[in-house]
């Protein structure tokens, strides 16, 4: 799994990652995986050709939620939150390109269910990246949306 680009073992049932190649996908589903939610592009330059036929060859649950890197919406947020709750007791693998988009929708995600504090969680995403302003702003608004939940 460490040979997929940017892989990150967020803990025994979740895992985020840059966009797997085809033959890493057979890995991914004997290491356990169940659900692969990808949140890049389908016609993005690192993109396979048919993920959803691949990974559902494997007996893997397929999501697509693309988002656009230079404006992420809240309502994609919302999507992936939605999916997480239906497979957190089941083994997710999150993916985008380069695990930026993942990183930081995973980030999210396990401050919402109470897994890590806004500072653990901005340290979660900085293991990877460092965001842009537009992808800061989001993290801002994120928090916002997560927070006016509860």
């Amino acid at each position: 799994m460490s040979a997929i680009f940017n892989f990150h073992k967020v803990s025994d049932l979740l895992s985020c990652a840059g966009q797997p190649k085809e033959e890493q996908l057979s890995s991914i589903a004997s290491e356990g995986y169940k659900a692969i939610i990808n949140l890049g592009l389908s016609n993005g330059k690192y993109a396979l050709k048919d993920e959803a036929a691949s990974v559902k060859k494997f007996g893997m649950e397929y999501h697509h939620i693309p988002v656009v890197f230079e404006n992420p919406q809240i309502d994609d947020l919302a999507s992936f939150i939605a999916l997480m709750n239906k497979h957190a007791n089941e083994k997710t693998f999150v993916h985008c390109a380069a695990n930026y988009r993942a990183s930081v929708f995973t980030g999210l995600y396990l401050f919402a269910i109470d897994k890590l504090n806004e500072q653990e969680m901005q340290d979660f995403i900085e293991e990877v990246w460092n965001p842009d302003q537009v992808w800061q702003l989001f993290i801002e608004d994120g928090l916002d949306f997560l927070n006016g939940l509860t």
